[in-house]
């Protein structure tokens, strides 16, 4: 089987396919409805710290795996941000359908921006809304949240080319490169070293980051945000909070 038919059935797959968060049989009850579902407001944005955002993101998506999310009334949240964003977080996420960064951590409308791409990568495009995102527009943390079963990250490992799918997968190679070992097996059909590339892909994004943006690291420096790393994990709803 040709590496392109490989990553068409298999990783392909992964990538175009696959149900929505809820898919992975959660037992919401939506049992928070005491909690606050007030949009962001330029009050509560400018009173929000990095750690306090990140903080946030963790406590949403333990609301999330324990089927405790908030009760919120969307409509309401569109009416009150109508005339006005204030997000607290922007997140650089994948296209994967199975994975939605407002519902695996349980925020409303409003609350956070979200630039996805197959790969969860940066390029000068993203790099510069996540400058508008917190430059701009007051937001307090970058996290790179990438997933399991990744298949971009499978078809950068089998070095797939198919369209402009092949210069996507291409920002994903330092990844598959950076990963030492499993000589034995270094394509999609090893999942420990697919795994391990998308935990490298999150780890370079987040140094990518801060190497390539200076409003951004100089930001960080000064204690204005957080850039940081996530893995979401597509079998239990989980997220791993592991750089930096």
């Amino acid at each position: 089987m040709t590496r392109r038919r490989r990553f068409l059935t298999g990783a392909g797959a992964a990538l175009f396919a696959g149900g929505c968060g809820c898919a992975i049989g959660l037992p919401f009850k939506l049992a928070h409805a005491g909690e606050s579902c007030a949009a962001q407001t330029a009050e509560s944005q400018a009173a929000m710290t990095p750690a306090k955002a990140l903080q946030d993101l963790k406590d949403g998506n333990a609301r999330f795996v324990d089927g405790k999310m908030r009760n919120c009334n969307y409509m309401d949240q569109v009416k009150s941000t109508g005339t006005g964003q204030f997000p607290f977080a922007a997140i650089v996420g994948c296209i994967d359908s199975r994975e939605s960064t407002t519902t695996t951590f349980d925020q409303g409308i409003g609350d956070v921006f979200r630039a996805r791409v197959a790969g969860n990568f940066v390029n000068d495009d993203i790099l510069g809304s996540l400058e508008f995102a917190c430059a701009a527009a007051g937001a307090k943390l970058v996290l790179v949240c990438g997933h399991t079963e990744c298949g971009a990250i499978k078809g950068a490992c089998d070095d797939v080319v198919l369209g402009n799918l092949t210069q996507t997968l291409a920002n994903i190679k330092p990844a598959v490169a950076a990963v030492p070992g499993f000589d034995d097996d270094r394509t999609s059909g090893n999942a420990a070293f697919v795994q391990a590339v998308a935990d490298k892909n999150v780890e370079l994004t987040v140094a990518r980051i801060r190497e390539r943006s200076r409003v951004l690291r100089d930001m960080e420096k000064s204690g204005d945000i957080m850039i940081a790393g996530a893995m979401y994990d597509v079998h239990n709803g989980r997220v791993a909070f592991a750089w930096p």
